[in-house]
């Protein structure tokens, strides 16, 4: 059985395309099979979108587990004076998300094929992911884990994720991490949380 966190080139291929209006922004993304949430933006990702606001000051953003784009798509539209990064280890999510970059005509944007932040040579102010569940806890906490190392001092995570699907955990493992977590959206079960890194490293 292939799952959209793994790659898998012998999948047969069906695109579609979906219109999309997140805060007055109108979108538009391909998508295919073996990419996550094939059919449409999936709700967590709308309540995560919906929920951020960025400092005018944030110059770099990481879209971690990107899939076909529409994190990374819509930072970028709505603030085009960050780079915006996409990492993510499905090959045909991430040509979909390129495709997705051209369509909605957005340029300083870059994906690139990683398992978490492997990938990742220089640390940013923002990183926001829709983690992916079904890769496990513990790839799921390494990937928390990871995100503090790769966050300027005063940086940022977004995560969205459900309450039945770990949240609780999600908040204490990032209260171990970061200086301060708070829960700044609860909406049908999915928790938006933000995880703020010191001023001092």
């Amino acid at each position: 059985m292939s799952h959209y966190y793994t790659n898998d080139p012998t999948l047969d291929h069906d695109v579609k395309t979906f219109d999309v209006t997140i805060k007055g922004l109108s979108l538009r993304f391909y998508t295919d099979k073996g990419v996550f949430s094939k059919d449409g933006l999936d709700y967590g990702t709308r309540v995560l979108l919906e929920s951020i606001e960025l400092n005018p000051a944030v110059s770099s953003v990481i879209d971690m587990g990107c899939g076909y784009g529409p994190v990374a798509i819509y930072l970028a539209k709505k603030y085009p004076h960050a780079t915006i990064q996409g990492y993510d280890i499905n090959e045909r999510a991430l040509d979909l998300a390129r495709k997705n970059a051209h369509l909605n005509e957005v340029e300083h944007i870059h994906f690139e094929p990683a398992f978490l932040f492997e990938q990742v040579q220089q640390p940013v102010d923002v990183i926001v992911t829709n983690p992916p569940i079904r890769a496990g806890k513990s790839t799921i906490f390494k990937l928390y884990e990871d995100a503090y190392q790769h966050l300027n001092p005063e940086g940022m995570l977004y995560v969205v994720i459900q309450k039945k699907q770990g949240a609780p955990s999600t908040m204490e493992k990032l209260k171990n991490l970061f200086h301060s977590v708070e829960m700044i959206e609860r909406n049908k079960g999915y928790w938006v949380l933000l995880a703020k890194k010191s001023k001092i490293d």
